[in-house]
């Protein structure tokens, strides 16, 4: 809702899975004039994404896991974990 035209714009991402979520950011914030976007992700997936996206800072690459802690969860549960966590697939599956 802010007015970003002429100002400096810089997309936080946790992960990038498909790439769909920062694609469409960046889409919606270029068409308001900002003067830069700038992206930032802690994690990337390294598998092919669906649309063609690299974030100007990266944290780490990482597997095509399901990962949680740190915010990232699973039905609302392991957000709080101290740490970056791969979920066994018979959890979620």
């Amino acid at each position: 809702d802010r007015n970003i035209t002429g100002r400096h714009v810089l997309i936080v991402e946790d992960i990038i899975d498909s790439g769909l979520t920062l694609n469409y950011l960046k889409d919606l914030f270029s068409s308001r004039q900002p003067t830069s976007i700038k992206t930032a992700s802690l994690l990337e997936k390294q598998i092919e994404h669906q649309c063609s996206i690299i974030p100007d800072y990266l944290g780490f690459t990482m597997g095509n896991d399901f990962v949680v802690g740190y915010g990232l969860d699973y039905s609302n549960y392991y957000r709080n974990l101290p740490y970056i966590g791969i979920l066994k697939p018979e959890t979620y599956q």
